[in-house]
């Protein structure tokens, strides 16, 4: 039997715990995706010194102790870092995925997870799965702290299934994060 014949046959007999359908909603994924921006550390620090900034800014403004200038820039700077993580980096990063304009189906077996389209599959091992968190409507899957994949929660939902997956998460994706 050729090695891919013996692929096949173990992959068709492996046991599927449960396959859900989705595509994705453009809002939901901008709002998917700005919590995966402010949840990294480096932003969240980031956000935090320019916060104290401008209100160390707006005290020493109001004590008269700096230039209304000086108040200006650093709440164009607030404003700024914000636009960029809210609406920038969200819209960047979505207009330059394909991913998210596409329809899949994604089957999570006992030994590997496979996310299927009209143009092909892939399929990853659960190990190369670092970690998980889950957002108001997507479970995301982390490879590592920068790539992740979205999983629509209203999928499993469909099915009646998400506290299912939410347990196989549990159990195969050793590393977990809030």
């Amino acid at each position: 039997m050729p090695a891919l014949s013996v692929f096949n046959y173990f992959w068709n007999h492996q046991i599927f715990k449960m396959q859900i359908s989705f595509a994705y909603d453009k809002k939901l994924v901008i709002q998917a995706l700005r919590y995966h921006f402010i949840n990294r550390f480096e932003v969240r620090l980031l956000m935090i010194v320019v916060n104290v900034f401008a209100i160390f800014a707006a005290a020493m403004f109001y004590f008269h102790k700096v230039s209304p200038f000086a108040f200006l820039v650093s709440s164009l700077l607030w404003i700024s870092l914000m636009i960029a993580f809210w609406f920038i980096l969200p819209n960047t990063v979505y207009k330059k995925a394909s991913t998210f304009r596409d329809s899949f189906t994604m089957n999570f077996g006992e030994y590997r997870v496979r996310l299927e389209n009209e143009r092909g599959f892939t399929e990853w091992n659960w190990e190369k799965f670092s970690t998980y968190i889950e957002s108001p409507h997507f479970i995301h899957l982390y490879f590592d702290s920068k790539s992740f994949f979205l999983v629509p929660k209203a999928a499993a939902e469909k099915n009646d299934s998400l506290n299912n997956l939410r347990k196989l998460l549990r159990e195969k994706i050793v590393k977990k994060t809030t």
